[in-house]
């Protein structure tokens, strides 16, 4: 078993009217940029492997996978017994973007696309909304029930899509605006490799995630720099 490598339409909106949803309380818990009333990116589209979840797919999988007893879904285990999760803020993350109306989509180029899409079938999100810097929980994630102790299936949050397959991200954006109708420039791109960077040319914002994947710094930075482009 290869050991996990290290890693070193309409116009934009603001989430005034998707943050009124949540109390008082749980609005001042959320993140700087989802209160400020600035624009923001209509889709968010996340790389896989080093970005969403700390391992190659196709390197350091072996099937069949099950989620970890008593884990809620938020881990799975391998054939060899090894444990997989996504980066610890990403799952917070992906609820709260989807509470708040942003769509998700995921650009990939594994080349074992149907154990992703199992992965992210079987790994769940939180029940619960949990903001960055609190304990707070707002009640319950969108997709969950407030009786159940587990979440929505991760495969379910992404409305916009999943593009898994060798190739180029042009070709994964390019399906990825067919089918959503959403202008290049209203997307955000997380990613871990610099040759990605070509999507720029496509009109795409990218943000390079380090060696923490998708975690809440990444999401301002790359938030931050959407708004810059868009001349906000």
């Amino acid at each position: 078993m290869p050991k996990k490598l290290s890693k070193g339409g309409r116009n934009s909106f603001s989430l005034e009217a998707s943050s009124s949803q949540l109390s008082g309380a749980s609005q001042a818990a959320l993140p700087e940029w989802a209160r400020d009333s600035l624009p923001l990116p209509r889709l968010i589209v996340l790389d896989l492997d080093y970005t969403l979840w700390p391992f190659y797919s196709d390197i350091h999988v072996a099937t069949p996978i099950k989620p970890v007893p008593n884990s809620n879904h938020l881990a799975l285990t391998d054939r060899n017994g090894e444990r997989f999760s996504l980066f610890p803020d990403a799952p917070h993350i992906l609820n709260l973007l989807s509470h708040l109306g942003i769509r998700l989509a995921v650009a990939s180029k594994s080349p074992v696309g149907d154990l992703c899409r199992e992965m992210l079938k079987t790994l769940r999100l939180p029940a619960q909304l949990q903001h960055r810097n609190s304990d707070e929980t707002a009640s319950p994630a969108k997709g969950s029930s407030s009786g159940g102790t587990k979440g929505r299936k991760t495969i379910e949050i992404f409305d916009g899509g999943l593009e898994i397959y060798e190739g180029t991200k042009l070709r994964h954006f390019e399906m990825i605006g067919k089918r959503t109708g959403i202008p290049f420039n209203e997307m955000l791109f997380f990613d871990d490799e610099r040759p990605n960077f070509e999507v720029e040319s496509l009109g795409v914002t990218m943000r390079l995630v380090g060696n923490k994947g998708l975690c809440w710094d990444e999401l301002e930075k790359g938030i931050q720099k959407w708004r810059v482009n868009r001349g906000y």
